[in-house]
């Protein structure tokens, strides 16, 4: 088996059962509500709804359960009439900081990048 082979076709599958941190970190929404939270503190759902473009109130809540039962979101609950329920990043969460400054980093430098490649790309089709 050649080299390129070996790495097109890997002996231990690539996924959330091998990589976790890709599931919990870098799904579709996480990496938003993980930000959001970073930046302004402790959030109620519509305005972390209002600060993150395009999620629906259905997919806010299920990635916020997610976050919460891994530990990333703290969510606080106020038996108060109405009641009020606030979110928060946990420290655990807050530990992730670097990893997303690592990122906006790389972004700023790559982005350009990016995006000539895929103008590359989709002008050969």
């Amino acid at each position: 088996m050649s080299a390129n082979s070996a790495r097109t076709s890997p002996a231990t599958p690539v996924g959330p059962q091998v990589c976790p941190v890709v599931d919990i970190v870098f799904s579709r929404w996480a990496t938003p509500i993980l930000w959001t939270l970073n930046e302004y503190g402790r959030l109620r759902f519509v305005e972390l709804q209002r600060a993150i473009a395009g999620i629906t109130p259905k997919v806010l809540t299920q990635r916020l359960r997610q976050l919460e039962r891994d530990g990333l979101v703290i969510r606080t609950y106020y038996p108060e009439v109405p009641p009020r329920v606030e979110y928060e990043i946990s420290q655990l969460g807050r530990s992730l900081g670097p990893l997303f400054a690592t990122l906006a980093e790389w972004s700023t430098e790559n982005l350009d990048k990016v995006e000539q490649a895929r103008t590359d790309f989709d002008g050969d089709k």
